[in-house]
């Protein structure tokens, strides 16, 4: 069976997974790789394929879906297959841009924990009664990965390329899911991905925002078991 890497969003690790983690290792080699280590998407998509098997399914929700794209376009022929989860492939608006600086300056002084309570993880859920467990899992990551991490990730997110050409080029099984609520990367953006991708699928999930991993994770395993058997 195919290998699968899942690449994380931004200050998440493997729990972001770990329900598909579950459902998936009987019968696939599965890993999480770590993407903190550099501040440019080029670079962690290196990283990833050093560490990746020859040749593997990629999944990666967020930014990890980010890097996905970015992993595609340097070694495409080792991708046997990607999922991309509530993310974008556009290069990042001016607006979102403007916010990276001072974000990166509170967290630098001390202040992660407050900018992931006040200004990241508020946008995640869609309305849920497991808001407040979830919400706890992502400060936990978040706290967990630390300052730097938050100051790499947040430097090659505000600086990275837009994949659209990437998209359009990658002819394997494609997966492009995303919760319905999802605000921060909306809709739009999977609809736009699946019109790129030659040979891809759209699974749009309800009651589900930014991290139907979590949120629907029984809906979202089934969506990554379907797309694996098409590889």
């Amino acid at each position: 069976m195919t290998p699968i890497v899942f690449l994380p969003g931004m200050m998440c690790d493997a729990r972001l997974f770990a329900p598909q983690i579950a459902a998936l290792s009987a019968r696939h080699m599965v890993s999480v790789a770590p993407i903190g280590g550099f501040a440019t998407m080029t670079e962690l998509a290196q990283d990833v394929l050093q560490n990746a098997p020859p040749r593997f399914a990629l999944a990666g929700l967020s930014m990890g879906g980010i890097l996905a794209m970015e992993v595609a376009r340097l070694a495409p022929e080792r991708v046997a297959g990607l999922a991309l989860m509530d993310t974008n492939p556009l290069a990042e608006l001016e607006a979102v841009k403007a916010k990276r600086g001072p974000q990166i300056e509170m967290v630098r002084n001390g202040e992660l924990r407050d900018v992931m309570r006040d200004q990241m993880i508020p946008h995640y859920l869609a309305e849920s009664s497991d808001a407040a467990t979830l919400e706890l899992i992502c400060e936990d990551m978040a706290l967990a990965l630390g300052d730097q991490v938050f100051i790499n990730q947040s430097i090659a997110l505000r600086d990275r390329p837009d994949q659209t050409e990437t998209l359009k080029y990658f002819d394997n099984p494609a997966l492009v899911l995303c919760g319905e609520q999802d605000r921060l990367c909306p809709v739009a953006r999977h609809e736009l991905m699946h019109e790129l991708l030659p040979n891809s699928t759209l699974t749009v999930l309800p009651d589900a925002g930014h991290l139907p991993t979590l949120e629907q994770p029984q809906a979202t395993t089934a969506a990554l078991t379907t797309w694996l058997e098409t590889l």
